[in-house]
């Protein structure tokens, strides 16, 4: 067994390096701003590419949500899903299109149920991958803000109007 892998069986010691990775870019902020969010981004994103890939199997798409995804890289999945499994989880857990790896979003659900603060968000729907983002920084991503930008049109569970009783949009 890989540190990967056992790294990722242990999803709640995973939430809380992420949180403390977390806390810290958003302390460093005002500093990474003054050097430039480019330079920055060009100096980290070849270390958080290896790190990633080595504990998550990541695809450094940019705007991680490894935190809603019970620690879990969401974009190996074989169709590149961001929302859970497509249906066509077989039997016993495996891939519908390999089905010699488990289904990601099996490991995610799963992973999610262990976790403590985020464990929730696995049924928060998440926005399409910006494919521009591809290879940068997800923490870089993430103080910019252009992690959250959503393509012009989509519409998400938190851009749905709220209807009232009366069936009016609030």
């Amino acid at each position: 067994m890989s540190i990967g892998s056992w790294l990722r069986d242990h999803p709640q010691m995973l939430e809380r390096a992420y949180g403390s990775t977390k806390t810290l870019f958003q302390k460093l902020d005002p500093v990474i701003k003054r050097i430039g969010y480019e330079r920055v981004d060009r100096w980290i994103s070849g270390p958080e590419d290896w790190s990633k890939q080595k504990i998550f199997n990541c695809k450094m798409c940019g705007q991680c949500v490894l935190h809603s995804t019970g620690m879990t890289c969401s974009m190996s999945c074989p169709k590149n899903l961001r929302n859970g499994a497509c249906g066509g989880v077989r039997e016993n857990g495996a891939c519908e299109v390999k089905p010699e790896m488990r289904c990601v979003w099996v490991e995610a659900f799963e992973r999610s149920e262990q976790m403590g603060t985020w464990g929730h968000e696995i049924t928060h729907i998440q926005p399409p991958v910006n494919r521009q983002l591809e290879g940068t920084s997800a923490w870089v991503n993430m103080l910019t803000g252009v992690d959250k930008e959503v393509p012009k049109g989509w519409v998400g569970i938190n851009t749905i109007p709220v209807l009232e009783k009366n069936g009016s949009g609030s």
